[in-house]
């Protein structure tokens, strides 16, 4: 009897074991959900202004401080894609000579857990040269734990003929 009584208390203490450590350790989903950041459409479009803000400055390093390390850039007026910040600055460099400022014409936005998707239709009016350009836009922004970064950017002119 002592013998059963022996196992029947074990099993006990494995079993509240178990049931006291159910709980304790946090699951990957609820880790997930805490570490989830979803945007509003609104925090979305003032990514967009603070992108265009940092064009008005003519720095081409405070431009690039928009993007992530690892993101890429396929741009309106170069055929290169930009991969590295120091390629992008490089790209900036000669794009704000003109002094460009951007307006959003038509935008669709989805969220998502630490991303964003903003794609659209963008005008640039150039300041120095008075020239105004159509194009179509998507940014995908990624959460950094303290900053929306952008983790592509596809910028290209809008075709000639309407249809």
């Amino acid at each position: 009897m002592k013998l059963l009584t022996s196992i029947a208390l074990a099993g006990c203490v494995a079993i509240a074991g178990c049931a006291s450590s159910v709980g304790t350790q946090p699951s990957s989903q609820a880790t997930r959900a805490e570490n989830c950041k979803v945007p509003t459409e609104q925090e979305v479009a003032s990514l967009f202004d603070r992108w265009n803000g940092s064009l008005q400055t003519g720095d081409p390093h405070k431009v690039v401080a928009n993007y992530a390390v690892r993101s890429i850039l396929l741009p309106t007026v170069s055929n290169k894609p930009r991969l590295t910040p120091m390629e992008k600055e490089d790209y900036f460099h000669h794009f704000l000579a003109d002094r460009p400022s951007g307006k959003i014409d038509l935008r669709f936005v989805e969220l998502g857990c630490n991303t964003a998707v903003d794609a659209g239709l963008y005008t640039f009016t150039f300041a120095k040269t008075g020239a105004v350009v159509s194009g179509r836009y998507s940014y995908t922004y990624r959460w950094d734990g303290s900053n929306w970064l952008i983790t592509s950017h596809h910028s290209s002119a809008m075709p000639e003929k309407k249809q």
